[in-house]
């Protein structure tokens, strides 16, 4: 009787050891199968790809075109036919042009990864947002494919030492922006007199291709300068509808200024902006390239915009002269004066409709006249041709709007100049 408890007992503990055992092995095989099943989906959501191309498939290899070096010839290195060399420049018109194939540029070659290692792939970079995909086994192609960019924003703050450039430069921040404040702000701050000292901040857009590759600047959103122990705001406000894309001060105001229209309060015109006209004075034709208005002797004479006094002196052909340079672009030079105003020296700063001298005939003049002349980049120009258009306030029913784009903007600057002066 006990024998055969003792039996049976062995055979339940049997049972149950086989059990157990089947139910482990279908356990381990199923979590097996799910794990397998979950990395092969993975792996299917997350390929690794460069430029769309699989590097399960590809072996991918980087080149930089050399001196004296042809598309042709690279493609002949890797083994590609004349023919179908020619075919493929063939089939690639109006995606790519051989001609913009430069020294220094990059491309790349993807090779099946069996055993015949062919090159199938063939990537020209052309810029750092465009490149131009090669297919070369088997069905000719080419493909222009634009990278797209983000738009992030970024803030700087900085403290004059030598320069606006340096001052950006040493944040690794493009000189794009320096140039594009200094057109900003042309009419309201003179970037030749910056002080060591005054300070800015500047919010603004960079593009870059998966979030890591810088590709260039945008918009410049909003800024602020401090300079002569002044504040200058500006503001970007664009208006699909009426079209106004500008920028504007706190309160709306346009910050292009235009310059008055003639450098006398009353005065007519005697001569014009010409490229030939019979000097009265020298007696032979010459280009005359100024205007010259005629008034009373000793009637003051006016900027006819703010800026900077780079001349101010004597010759036998101008006489008594000023020259100013207002900003980056634009120069104006006053000719002929019996006297310079008090205090119009070189290095001076004056203000539009300053008196900075007076009507005279010194130099080659044979009546009393003031001689304007005016510069754009350089050369000069005639002024009474220019659109010289002055930005006009904010229309009042774009306020709001613009101050829903503006106010967050200078409360982030506000807080840019607290933190950077410690307040």
């Amino acid at each position: 009787m006990k024998q055969n408890k003792q039996k049976n007992f062995r055979f339940i503990l049997l049972g149950i050891f086989i059990s157990l055992f089947i139910f482990s092995w279908v356990l381990i095989k199923s979590c097996d199968g799910k794990l397998n099943l979950s990395s092969k989906i993975e792996a299917v959501k997350n390929p690794k790809k460069i430029f769309g191309i699989s590097l399960n498939e590809y072996s991918a290899e980087k080149n930089t075109v050399q001196k004296g070096e042809a598309f042709g010839t690279v493609l002949d290195d890797l083994g590609i036919p004349y023919r179908r060399v020619m075919k493929l420049l063939d089939v690639s018109k109006g995606e790519f042009n051989p001609r913009m194939w430069r020294h220094g540029d990059h491309y790349w070659v993807f090779r099946t990864k069996d055993s015949s290692a062919i090159a199938d792939f063939f990537i020209y970079e052309e810029t750092n947002t465009e490149y131009v995909i090669f297919h070369l086994q088997d069905s000719l192609y080419a493909k222009k494919v634009i990278r797209p960019t983000q738009i992030l924003k970024r803030s700087v703050t900085g403290v004059i030492e030598s320069s606006l450039y340096e001052t950006l430069s040493s944040q690794k921040v493009s000189p794009a922006i320096a140039v594009r404040l200094s057109e900003v702000y042309a009419w309201t701050i003179d970037f030749f007199r910056l002080q060591k000292g005054d300070r800015f901040e500047v919010i603004f857009e960079e593009r870059y291709v998966d979030d890591t590759l810088f590709v260039g600047t945008g918009k410049i959103l909003g800024a602020r300068f401090v300079t002569f122990g002044k504040e200058f705001y500006s503001f970007y406000f664009e208006d699909k509808k009426s079209g106004i894309r500008d920028f504007y001060s706190e309160n709306g105001e346009g910050l292009k200024r235009m310059f008055l229209k003639a450098p006398l309060e009353f005065a007519r015109i005697t001569s014009r902006y010409t490229k030939k006209r019979f000097h009265p004075v020298q007696k032979r034709w010459k280009a005359h390239l100024g205007t010259d208005y005629a008034a009373p002797r000793g009637t003051p004479i006016l900027a006819t915009a703010s800026g900077t006094v780079i001349n101010s002196s004597y010759n036998g052909s101008n006489g008594n002269y000023v020259k100013i340079r207002h900003n980056g672009t634009y120069t104006t030079q006053y000719l002929h004066m019996t006297k310079r105003a008090k205090g119009i020296r070189k290095g001076v700063y004056v203000e539009q409709g300053q008196v900075i001298g007076y009507v005279g005939s010194t130099g080659l003049a044979t009546g009393p006249h003031v001689c304007y002349r005016f510069w754009k980049n350089g050369k000069q120009v005639d002024p009474l041709k220019e659109p010289l258009k002055r930005t006009e306030p904010l229309p009042k029913n774009l306020w709001k709007d613009f101050e829903v784009d503006m106010k967050p903007i200078k409360r982030q600057l506000d807080s840019l100049a607290q933190a950077s002066s410690g307040i």
